[in-house]
């Protein structure tokens, strides 16, 4: 190896996993996992745009950030309202200058029985999980190719859209869409420069999970199952995020990765 050759490789290895100054915009961000990549992303140096259904939250989670040094703005809007995706993905162009990553964090479950769920509750879930993803990755995925600069897309899946579970007849299928529609994207997006990945946590604390956590029975049926001994923290979610946004991805595109502690191993 030539020595011009050896000092790029080495600078390559260096900066792989760097995304400062890139512009992340970050659904569900007032969530668990959403505001903890939103805090691993502004750490790392992106400027991070946060959107979520509540002003309130969003305003409370903006000033934390900054208060941090972290670069960010938010924008208020339902993700499975494509008036309010459009704005949002506006306003992130217009505050930033671009869109160079694009995370779908946003989502709901209401676990329960087929026959006793009524259809509004499953078109809830179905439109958080699925409807949602698809808006942003439309609106936001068209900036990326416009910009001429490819993008990462990172949907967030579930290890329930691998493996079925009682009273998720919503859920799981939500899931396993969201999987195939990163596979379909990553075919789509290809030529355009555009990874496009998802992340399918296992039981993570957060808001959704909250009775699995109180549940003993729940608890302890979970952690039989995963090698790691524990369940999933919102820190554990952010270094794959931050790979999965960085060059150190740019061969890896329309697969599912499993932030899980093994879950699917055994």
């Amino acid at each position: 190896m030539k020595k011009g050759e050896e000092k790029m490789e080495k600078q390559f290895v260096e900066t792989m996993f760097d995304i400062g100054g890139k512009t992340a915009l970050v659904t569900g961000a007032t969530g668990n996992l959403g505001k903890a990549v939103a805090e691993g992303y502004g750490i790392a140096g992106a400027k991070v745009m946060l959107t979520g259904r509540s002003e309130e939250k969003l305003k409370t989670l903006c000033e934390e950030l900054t208060g941090k040094g972290i670069v960010c703005a938010y924008a208020v809007g339902d993700p499975a309202v494509e008036e309010d995706v459009v704005r949002v993905v506006e306003e992130t162009v217009r505050k930033f200058g671009g869109i160079d990553i694009l995370v779908t964090s946003a989502g709901m479950n209401n676990p329960k029985p087929i026959l006793s769920q009524p259809r509004e509750e499953w078109e809830q879930i179905m439109d958080a999980n699925v409807l949602g993803t698809w808006l942003y990755c439309k609106y936001a995925g068209k900036v990326m190719v416009e910009q001429g600069r490819g993008g990462k897309v990172i949907l967030v899946s579930s290890t329930r859209g691998k493996l079925g579970m009682k009273n998720y007849t919503a859920y799981s299928p939500s899931k396993a869409a969201v999987d195939l529609m990163t596979k379909s994207l990553a075919c789509e997006w290809g030529e355009y420069g555009i990874n496009v990945n998802a992340i399918g946590p296992t039981v993570f604390r957060s808001e959704l999970t909250q009775w699995m956590f109180d549940d003993d029975t729940a608890r302890t049926k979970f952690l039989t199952r995963i090698p790691a001994g524990r369940l999933g923290e919102p820190e554990d979610f952010v270094g794959a995020c931050i790979f999965l946004a960085s060059a150190a991805s740019d061969f890896i595109t329309g697969t599912t990765v499993y932030v899980d502690g093994g879950y699917l191993a055994g």
